[in-house]
């Protein structure tokens, strides 16, 4: 049995150890602030113990200025600054450059997933992306390819917004819906369309609806 001592919290994980949350929910915390998100379905384990202990994770986010945004429905969560008006809130350490086909591919990302409302899983071909790219093509065709590669990599690998499924297709993330807020969404999709000569590259359901 490992030892305890009057400074360690009841339950506490090692000799010490002043922490208040099950050894689970710190892993999940962990998660979070590791980022990009927390997939349920990747890390059921950590998902049980972060709905378990909710209020307690939120209150530890918000002790350094980050609110938790949880779907239920498709079991991801991620943390971002917290808005408000109050006061000045300070940025988070954790910021990600995207590359303009970074930028451009996550909306194309997006948008597929958006427009597949109630679907399980949304898959989409590699060359499907890369066909709705075709537009912004620069330079020789060797760097733009990749340029592209190295773009669905970062999608892949660090953004974690697509998983393979399958050779040359990947599973999009729902998590993609939330990675940009709306009115970003709005003004980027200009500029890219300006960009692209007008054509309607990357375009937002949610702006179809609405018109």
């Amino acid at each position: 049995m490992t030892e305890r001592t009057a400074e360690s919290e009841p339950g506490g994980l090692w000799t010490g150890d002043r922490g208040r949350l099950h050894e689970q929910s710190r892993r999940a915390l962990l998660e979070l602030l590791k980022g990009p998100y927390l997939s349920g379905r990747q890390r059921p384990q950590l998902w049980v113990a972060l709905i378990a202990d909710e209020a307690a994770i939120r209150s530890r986010l918000h002790d350094v200025f980050l609110e938790l945004v949880l779907d239920p429905v498709d079991e991801f969560a991620f943390t971002r600054k917290v808005r408000t008006t109050e006061l000045d809130v300070p940025s988070p350490l954790r910021t990600e450059t995207l590359t303009f086909l970074d930028t451009a591919m996550l909306l194309v990302l997006r948008q597929q997933v958006l427009a597949a409302p109630g679907e399980a899983r949304v898959i989409v071909g590699q060359d499907e992306v890369y066909e709705r790219l075709d537009v912004y093509r620069t330079g020789d065709a060797s760097t733009y390819l990749r340029n592209l590669n190295g773009a669905w990599g970062r999608m892949m690998n660090k953004l974690r917004v697509i998983h393979a499924a399958g050779e040359g297709r990947a599973e999009i993330s729902p998590v993609v819906k939330f990675l940009l807020d709306h009115d970003h969404v709005v003004a980027l999709t200009a500029e890219y369309r300006r960009i692209a000569g007008a054509e309607p590259a990357v375009t937002d359901p949610a702006d179809e609806e609405e018109s």
